[in-house]
């Protein structure tokens, strides 16, 4: 496809490789406070979410990914 030297292509991959590892940076402490908002949470309120996936597990016999074992009888 490319008939470039292979000075050239290794310059090339070498520049490529440096521009995608600058994208990874460690962030800081005092930045990640945008992050830690309620606005950016997946479920803004914990305990409305636990009660939400106990009836759902308790009535329906769904229980989504926490590997426990029962019916819908809500016997578990």
């Amino acid at each position: 496809m490319f008939n470039f030297r292979p000075s050239i292509k290794a310059m090339f991959i070498s520049s490529l490789v440096a521009t995608l590892l600058s994208a990874c940076v460690e962030v800081k402490p005092w930045q990640r406070g945008y992050l830690a908002k309620d606005e950016m949470a997946w479920q803004v309120d914990g305990l409305e979410s636990a009660l939400n996936k106990h009836i759902t597990f308790s009535k329906e016999a769904s229980s989504g990914s926490s590997s426990a074992a029962g019916g819908g009888c809500g016997c578990n």
